[in-house]
């Protein structure tokens, strides 16, 4: 990937930590843990779109206003929307397996936000055409295109369900 020469180093920053964080979960073996640390992964991706894209509200009602990187993704990144539902409908899940709140999240909901979160990610930086500076230690999971050999998200076995249906981009 290119990087945007203006490029905020917020958003490169955020979208590193995002790397970081989805590796982690990937290494997590507790569903709750796993599923709250990829939802905050796609949380710090969603923000590096903001840093970017996002400008200030000039209403002072709308800036008193407390709304979620969720709400505000779709109105600087339109192309985004449908995973902003996506990732909004697991808020409350990922604040209950947070709380440890034993159910809140199986293993096979913690691995389909894994490979979800970690689409969204390649989207992301895609679509703003950044790249953050990864530590060349960690393992990227984004080889390839999903469904490559040599994408670790699109590994599978036998028995494996595919993963749910994602959300249309562009």
């Amino acid at each position: 990937m290119l990087r945007r020469a203006a490029a905020p180093p917020a958003a490169l920053d955020l979208l590193a930590h995002a790397h970081r964080t989805l590796d982690g979960a990937r290494s997590l073996e507790d569903p709750l843990e796993r599923y709250a640390a990829a939802h905050l992964a796609a949380l710090r991706t969603s923000a590096a779109v903001l840093a970017v894209r996002g400008r200030p509200e000039k209403s002072p009602r709308r800036r008193k206003a407390i709304r979620s990187a969720w709400d505000v993704l779709p109105e600087v990144a339109p192309e985004l929307a449908e995973w902003a539902v996506y990732f909004a409908a697991g808020a409350r899940r990922r604040a209950a397996a947070e709380a440890g709140i034993q159910g809140a999240a199986t293993l096979r909901d913690a691995d389909d936000l894994v490979r979800n979160t970690a689409l969204f990610l390649r989207i992301v930086e895609r679509l703003l055409s950044l790249r953050p500076d990864l530590d060349p230690t960690l393992p990227l999971g984004d080889a390839g295109a999903p469904g490559d050999a040599g994408d670790p998200d699109a590994r599978g076995g036998a028995g494996d369900d595919p993963a749910p249906p994602m959300p249309r981009t562009g």
